[in-house]
């Protein structure tokens, strides 16, 4: 353990400015990037060794088992043992089993791990629809309830209050019906969910005297990380762990970063703890140590038009030296723009970038899809963060298996609308559904699906080429023990950084998304756009599509949260994607020397194997098949079956000689031998 003093040499001076404050209640302004975890873990060490904290006393809470694990293992590396450091659920659980046997009596009830096998009895027994998709609604319609501390009986007048709408189809009768038996039901099977862990914590304080007591007794001091995103629930335990002592509180925030309302986080709380708790002293942490100067300076500018939250945004000074200007990106459609964004990661890692320090982020988990396709494409390692992979997705499985069925039978047609009709009874409409949630993602990922057909139709793909397209890129799904390049929506991007961050699709209905429509959900979608440039320590690209495919009508515009500081002279990049290639003579002016000789040599085997076949040339493979060939230059067939043209008639034809080819064989050889293959 460092003497006291010696702690605070390593901290700037408002970090040293927080640790000193030991006695509350002490509210830590902290933007992102600022060093809140170092203050935090600095003050309860400075708090141990002068002697004010007795470090068994002391409780800080985070919000998720990852942030505890990090404070821990600093505090440890401090030479601090003994500081409880959980989220509020296992602090609370912990206390719940410790005195349940003492308040109740016998065991703790089991804590269900999900919550749909019980919903989806609730919801057979009201005879309301209980598919996957409306499950995951009920239960988040239901965690929100809990977390609000809503009753059945007072939901109706709760939805009129907040303005926050029942699941879709479903009436707000309906939904209290639906809390009132599934509290029934958890009664009738003798379990609890993590709300309740919560809740009977907070009941088992109030009612028993005895039990409070001992508890306040035991911790004295707190601290409560990310206090922006905390629930009423949550805030009502806090009371009761600190009874009457409002000078041990200690909490830490920035309003700027409050982008979870729909799971009942509030950040009234923070903007609200000096007029809550008179005197109380405020620090703000304002040094950015993570982003350059140009990043920040955008991140500024963003969370200045927030009216809801402006006042407690904090204003960030980055401290690293200039770096490079955010570049922002106009393409002509969404597969455009995935496929260059793929190319600009490709560069980067030739240059010796590592693939886990570069993300892209965007605002819904359907956009993954896209993305997924140009990075399998360019064979670049992957993982999909906070989302199950595109093509794992049940409405996603199920299309493409009747897709598959349809194509066995040989059925021919417009694609687009094959496409469109099998989307249909999944949950997919011409119109987006005017709600969010679990209704809203299926149709998102049903309406890539439909688009990428429609799209592939203008191309004159068949439907069995579709599917192979799509089922190779399903096979080079993510890994699971994770590493590559991050795929994130923004809200699951919160807590990380990364070098290099491509922000995509900030385009109007995206950021912000076309369901927020009053000041506060637009206020929310803001802050997102905040949360999103704050992940970048490096570089920051910021792009949007013009259009979802090139053969619709309708053009996007720029998000409103960075047209004041885009390009006037907006640049449409005309490097497109895989299906809209350059010329050869562009190609050839623009290739790299190793490039230039492969296509040549690629060019040279299938003129030999085309006229030794008596066809033209471009029935054994197109020109950009071949350009794609020699800027990819597969080493298997895996990653050659990713490629544009090459479906699984010319892979199994012509597979294995092009791949002879790319390693550096002879190509009059290679044809010469591809052709007795071909005869025998």
């Amino acid at each position: 353990m460092q003497p006291a003093e010696e702690l605070l040499k390593h901290l700037d001076p408002d970090q040293a400015s927080a640790a000193r404050a030991l006695r509350g209640p002490v509210c830590i302004r902290a933007g992102a990037g600022t060093g809140k975890t170092r203050a935090i873990t600095y003050r309860i060490a400075y708090g141990v060794e002068s002697g004010v904290y007795d470090p068994y006393s002391v409780l800080a809470v985070t919000f998720t088992t990852r942030a505890a694990a990090q404070m821990r293992s600093r505090l440890r590396s401090l030479g601090v043992e003994g500081v409880q450091a959980r989220t509020f659920h296992s602090a609370a659980l912990r206390q719940l089993k410790y005195f349940w046997p003492t308040a109740v009596g016998g065991q703790l009830p089991k804590i269900m791990e999900y919550k749909s096998s019980l919903v989806k009895a609730v919801a057979s027994r009201l005879g309301l629809p209980h598919d996957r998709a409306a499950l995951r609604d009920y239960s988040a319609a239901i965690e929100m309830a809990a977390v609000s501390m809503v009753q059945p009986s007072e939901y109706e007048k709760w939805v009129k209050q907040t303005g926050v709408q029942p699941p879709a189809g479903i009436s707000t009768y309906d939904m209290s019906d639906i809390l009132r038996l599934y509290a029934e039901v958890k009664r009738e099977r003798s379990v609890i969910d993590f709300e309740d862990v919560l809740a009977l914590t907070c009941g088992m304080i109030e009612e028993r005297a005895d039990i409070a007591t001992q508890i306040r007794r035991q911790y004295r001091f707190f601290i409560v990380d990310e206090y922006q995103d905390i629930s009423p629930l949550q805030k009502h335990l806090l009371d009761l762990w600190l009874g009457e002592r409002n000078r041990d509180l200690c909490v830490v925030g920035d309003a700027a970063q409050t982008i979870y309302s729909f799971a009942g986080a509030s950040p009234d709380y923070l903007v609200r703890f000096a007029s809550e708790y008179p005197g109380a002293k405020t620090v703000t942490l304002s040094r950015d140590y993570r982003s350059t100067p140009q990043i920040v300076s955008l991140a500024n500018g963003v969370v200045s038009r927030d009216k809801e939250t402006n006042s407690q945004a904090v204003r960030l000074t980055s401290m690293r030296e200039s770096g490079k200007a955010v570049r922002y990106e106009v393409y002509p459609d969404d597969e455009a723009e995935a496929y260059a964004i793929a190319k600009l990661i490709k560069e980067r890692i030739n240059e010796g970038a590592y693939t886990s320090q570069i993300a892209i982020l965007f605002r819904t988990n359907a956009q993954s899809s896209l993305f997924e396709a140009a990075l399998a494409r360019e064979n670049i390692k992957y993982c999909v963060r906070g989302a199950e992979g595109f093509f794992t997705r049940p409405e996603i499985a199920s299309l493409m298996q009747q897709a598959s069925m349809i194509a066995r039978r040989g059925a021919k047609g417009n694609i687009g609308e094959i496409i469109a009709e099998l989307a249909r009874p999944l949950g997919w409409s011409n119109k987006a559904p005017d709600t969010q949630g679990a209704v809203l993602e299926r149709w998102e990922a049903l309406n890539s699906l439909v688009a990428q057909a429609q799209l592939r139709e203008a191309a004159g793909l068949t439907l069995a080429s579709l599917l192979q397209e799509w089922q190779e890129l399903a096979n080079a799904q993510l890994d699971p023990a994770g590493g590559g390049v991050t795929l994130a929506s923004i809200h699951s991007a919160k807590g990380l950084e990364w070098n290099t961050v491509f922000l995509a699709g900030v385009s109007e209905g995206l950021v912000p998304i076309t369901q927020a429509k009053t000041v506060k959900e637009l206020a929310e979608e803001r802050r997102l756009a905040y949360v999103a440039v704050t992940r970048a320590r490096d570089e920051l690209f910021i792009s949007y599509a013009q259009k979802r495919s090139l053969d619709r009508k309708v053009s996007r515009t720029c998000s409103r949260f960075f047209s004041p500081v885009w390009p006037k002279e907006e640049v449409v990049k005309t490097s497109p994607a895989p299906v809209k290639r350059a010329r050869t003579k562009n190609f050839l002016n623009q290739a790299s020397h190793q490039e230039r000789e492969l296509f040549e040599r690629l060019r040279q085997w299938r003129l030999l194997l085309a006229s030794s076949l008596e066809k033209p040339a471009y029935t054994v493979l197109s020109d950009t098949t071949l350009r794609d060939i020699a800027t990819v230059k597969p080493q298997t067939l895996k990653q050659l079956a990713l490629l544009r043209g090459i479906g699984p008639v010319k892979l199994d034809k012509f597979g294995a000689a092009i791949l002879k080819v790319v390693r550096g064989a002879d190509p009059d050889q290679v044809a010469a031998c591809n052709l007795e293959d071909l005869k025998d």
